[in-house]
């Protein structure tokens, strides 16, 4: 198993989605006491080579490319030390594209950080390409930040919010889930959701369940089953239990709306076994109302 240096690392751009990044991260470093790493890739192969340029002008707009990333980067900086002037703070600025730059990183780090929008090399994260590479190649769990529309609404006080399926991911994602929640001091609510349509993981075939209400006393106890051991080890924490007979993704991004963070696996128990990053973690890293932090599954080094 590799082990990671003590640092939180944001991906930052100089946009209002990388902005919340920082300040969403640099609290978090702040809490934990671990170092902050900010970076930004300036990507300047495509520049030269996609448009054509050589000599004097190459050189020109690559002094511009790189005044900006070191723009970006300075007023992450400063906004860092706004938080916590006491954080340890380091930074690079590599000519690297954003997403093999942040997958490297990830290797080094204990969470990465992205915004929910961007210029440049992170514009597209919301898409669906740019993020889906990121959270299902990382090494480390990933966090998408994304903006409220309506910030006032959603207290600072509100919960850590953990999906919950039976799954070894999603085993991992609740021992994350009840870290935060003690580091913050808020209570946790474990979601699990459940339907009478399920699906088999190896050929993506639906098939119907029947007698719902014994189905529903097994889900009861799946759920405290999976907690049970987290709630030895965290009793400081207040925990919440929501059992709904919905889709996971549905459940959640009703959540979202009232919770200061949501945390989940990247794949769970249904779906396609060859997807890396499953539909609930994909919805909620696109839909989401609040930061999102996808736990991929430890792989052995």
């Amino acid at each position: 198993m590799s082990t990671t240096e003590p640092r939180i690392t944001v991906g930052v751009d100089g946009s209002a989605g990388s902005t919340a990044a920082v300040a969403w991260a640099a609290d978090i470093a702040s809490r934990r006491h671990l170092q902050l790493k900010i970076v930004h890739g300036l990507q300047v192969a495509g520049l030269y080579y996609g448009g054509g340029m050589t000599g004097l002008g190459a050189a020109t707009l690559f002094e511009a490319v790189q005044a900006d990333g070191e723009r970006a980067i300075a007023e992450a900086c400063a906004l860092a030390a706004s938080i916590d002037k006491d954080l340890a703070v380091v930074t690079e600025l590599p000519n690297d594209p954003p997403v093999p730059m942040l997958i490297e990183e990830s290797r080094h780090a204990r969470m990465l950080v992205v915004g929910r929008t961007g210029s440049g090399g992170f514009a597209d994260m919301l898409v669906g390409g740019t993020a889906a590479s990121v959270v299902s190649h990382a090494h480390c769990p990933v966090a998408v930040v994304r903006g409220r529309r309506e910030p006032a609404v959603v207290p600072e006080t509100g919960p850590v919010v953990v999906g919950v399926d039976g799954s070894p991911n999603s085993e991992q994602a609740i021992g994350v889930a009840f870290e935060e929640a003690s580091l913050r001091g808020v209570p946790l609510v474990a979601v699990h959701a459940w339907n009478d349509v399920t699906y088999e993981d190896t050929r993506g075939t639906a098939r119907i369940l029947t007698q719902p209400e014994s189905l529903e006393e097994g889900e009861q106890r799946l759920l405290t089953e999976r907690l049970a051991g987290w709630q030895e080890k965290y009793p400081d924490v207040e925990i919440g239990r929501n059992l709904v007979r919905d889709r996971p993704r549905h459940a959640l991004l009703e959540e979202s709306g009232t919770a200061q963070l949501i945390v989940v696996g990247s794949r769970g128990r249904g779906g396609f076994t060859g997807m890396l990053l499953g539909s609930t973690s994909q919805a909620l890293v696109q839909h989401a109302g609040c930061p999102v932090l996808v736990v991929r599954p430890e792989v052995a080094k």
